[in-house]
């Protein structure tokens, strides 16, 4: 088993899978400079939050972290952030200074209010950020520093049965090995939370893990959700699943077999390495928002039918054990695991392929989704704006 990638050190933190100059536009009033920018600078990335003073109190402290998570992500090796608000332009630029990013900070004010000009501006400091990255050389680093996110979107039955079980085979052994995995979707454990509680390592993860589901079903309650024909949603009705808790029997599959160390808050980082929940929503652009700004390096996605989306700064491979959807999307799926569903592979053995095929992705192949440009990050609103 290969135990090394080819990725960019990061001193005091995990490697990046990438090097690339991430532009984030951290008010909605600039994103359109942002946009602009990002058109004119190859390879870079783009993250526009529409946000500035509304959010109040959790949601607020939500929107802080995830964005302080971003510019600080190991598959940074630049950020340029662009902000009408200069208090947290230079507060987000300090963080990634700290952690070693290269950062510039442009302020809508500075250039006059003038879009324009903030546009040229950014398009010149972004194409110096490039270029230095370019400089740049990968290295050789322990497969355990990698932090990966474990997703799932469109299933059916081929993924609580085949696809999902998989990476539970992969996170117990990216666990084994000194890294870290994370799955959320806290709704999708529901009807399953007794045997993720199981696991807590002990009583108040145990108890964080129980409220996080009371907490979610409380809401649909409250907000008069039926959450058959939600949850599972029409297409996985379709696709031959039939209530939340078989959804969610599949879905828990994704953590394998570890203790559970804890319930992590949306976009919040993991204190050490290990297997991880966070409670977040189960919308799979919300949900690989959180894992990317909690730091996740890459994610696993397994999907029945299809699901194109994927994270734009951490390569998102697409897994599907569904024999139909693999054929029916050869330029989406990253890793076939039909090998499973008709018998001539164990889970073990499959895992042996997906493991080659995830450190190929973090020494720099390129992801079905990387290539046709799917990519973008969603943070979670949860409530109200001034």
């Amino acid at each position: 088993m290969r135990t090394t990638f080819a990725g960019f050190p990061r001193p005091g933190a995990r490697a990046g899978v990438r090097n690339d100059v991430f532009i984030v536009s951290a008010t909605g009033l600039t994103g359109p400079s942002a946009r602009r920018i990002h058109a004119q600078v190859k390879g870079a990335k783009l993250v526009c939050s529409p946000w500035d003073t509304g959010p109040l109190g959790d949601d607020r402290e939500t929107l802080q972290r995830a964005l302080r998570g971003i510019v600080t992500h190991p598959n940074a090796g630049a950020v340029l952030i662009i902000s009408a608000n200069k208090n947290r332009a230079t507060a987000l630029a300090q963080d990634a200074a700290k952690r070693g990013r290269r950062v510039e900070a442009l302020i809508l004010d500075d250039c006059g209010h003038d879009a324009l000009a903030l546009s040229d501006r950014g398009v010149r400091l972004a194409a110096q950020l490039t270029m230095a990255c370019s400089r740049d050389r990968r290295e050789e680093v322990p497969a355990g520093d990698l932090f990966v996110g474990l997703e799932c979107g469109r299933s059916d039955p081929s993924s609580g049965l085949f696809a999902n079980p998989l990476l539970g085979a992969f996170a117990d052994r990216l666990v084994d090995i000194g890294g870290t995995a994370v799955i959320g979707e806290t709704t999708e454990w529901l009807g399953a939370e007794h045997l993720l509680e199981a696991r807590a390592t002990n009583p108040q993860v145990a108890a964080r893990i129980v409220a996080a589901v009371r907490r979610r079903e409380q809401m649909a309650v409250a907000a008069g959700i039926d959450l058959r024909g939600n949850n599972p949603g029409p297409t996985n009705i379709a696709a031959g699943l039939s209530t939340i808790e078989e959804k969610s029997l599949g879905n828990i599959t994704k953590s394998g077999s570890h203790p559970i160390l804890d319930v992590l808050d949306y976009a919040e980082a993991p204190p050490s390495s290990g297997l991880y929940l966070m409670d977040a929503p189960a919308y799979a652009p919300e949900s690989l928002t959180g894992f990317t700004a909690a730091g996740a390096q890459l994610h696993l996605f397994t999907t029945g039918v299809g699901n194109s989306f994927v994270s734009a700064l951490s390569p998102t491979l697409k897994v599907s054990a569904n024999p139909h959807t693999v054929a029916r999307l050869p330029q989406q799926i990253d890793i076939d695991a039909t090998a499973a569903l008709r018998g001539e592979q164990s889970t073990d053995e499959l895992c042996d392929m997906a493991w080659d095929r995830v450190l190929d992705v973090a020494s720099g192949t390129l992801t079905w989704g990387e290539v046709l440009a799917e990519g973008e990050e969603v943070i979670s609103r949860f409530g109200p704006a001034l």
